[in-house]
């Protein structure tokens, strides 16, 4: 298989090539003038080929836009990419073909696959893309278009199948919780997928993720049971730094001498006053009967 890599083709000013072209003409009219007038008929076999050559003449003209290139191919071979925009003039037999050099964008469809624990998923991207070499775009892929999208689906579905939707461990890397990573992870698999046709991937995002529907009610009862968990866990925390704080204090402060009984039954009674999802309601001691 022969790898191409785009190389600058020759060309001519379009402007100074239209000048040649009004020469051409003139010589055409002239010769034509002068057989009529002198009934010199003879010179016709100087005239078909100067016409022939006028008429094929009229066809190496062509217009380059911003951001597009003309890719040169001269019976059947390479020779070469016009980027430069403006008016050109090529050898009259070469064929130029378009190719578009503008930044696009590619959707992908969601796509259902498994994560890395096996759960299924709905999972889309957006890859922001550009044709960077003309000649491999053209030559080395069949579509490069075909080819961006085919690749840029079959990349989504690895990532996906790498990481986790939302990882519990907070050193593994997850779809959800690491959009930043995942999205520099699937734009570096994506350039290495589409090198080859010369293309440069300016960006990659997940536009979609969620789980399946089959399951999407069991996990979202799940995370619910995880944020709860999570939310009791740090008020447990804070309830125990409260209690031992207060503890303290009483004893640095000599407001009240507890024992160990006392002070197990004071730490029962704030933790179910600062952990409880009621309002507690007090109870005042005022004493016993037998002192």
């Amino acid at each position: 298989m022969q790898n191409l890599t785009e190389t600058t083709g020759k060309r001519m000013n379009g402007y100074v090539a239209a000048f040649g072209f009004v020469l051409l003409l003139a010589a055409n009219a002239w010769l034509i003038n002068f057989m009529a007038v002198n009934a010199a008929g003879i010179y016709m076999w100087v005239e078909i080929p100067l016409f022939l050559l006028t008429f094929t003449y009229l066809f190496g003209f062509f217009i380059v836009q911003p951001n597009e290139s003309k890719v040169l191919i001269l019976f059947g071979k390479y020779v070469g990419s016009v980027r430069n925009d403006g008016f050109w003039w090529v050898n009259p037999f070469t064929i130029a073909k378009h190719v578009s050099l503008r930044i696009r964008n590619f959707n992908s469809e969601k796509i259902k696959v498994n994560d890395l624990h096996g759960n299924p998923i709905e999972i889309a991207a957006v890859v922001v893309w550009r044709v960077v070499d003309s000649a491999k775009a053209l030559f080395d892929v069949e579509n490069f278009e075909e080819f961006v999208a085919v690749q840029s689906e079959t990349a989504i579905r690895g990532l996906a199948s790498e990481y986790p939707y939302d990882g519990g461990d907070e050193n593994l890397a997850s779809l959800r919780g690491n959009p930043q990573e995942i999205a520099d992870h699937l734009k570096r698999e994506l350039q290495t997928r589409l090198e080859v046709a010369g293309v440069e991937v300016t960006e990659s995002r997940i536009s979609h993720l969620a789980y399946a529907q089959e399951i999407a009610q069991a996990m979202l009862r799940r995370q619910q049971a995880q944020a709860i968990i999570a939310a009791r866990r740090k008020i447990v925390e804070g309830a125990v730094g409260m209690v031992d704080d207060a503890l303290r204090m009483l004893s640095e402060n000599k407001i009240v001498e507890l024992d160990e009984d006392k002070k197990a039954t004071m730490v029962n009674n704030l933790m179910v006053a600062l952990v409880s999802e009621s309002e507690a309601q007090p109870i005042i001691n005022t004493g016993t009967l037998y002192q």
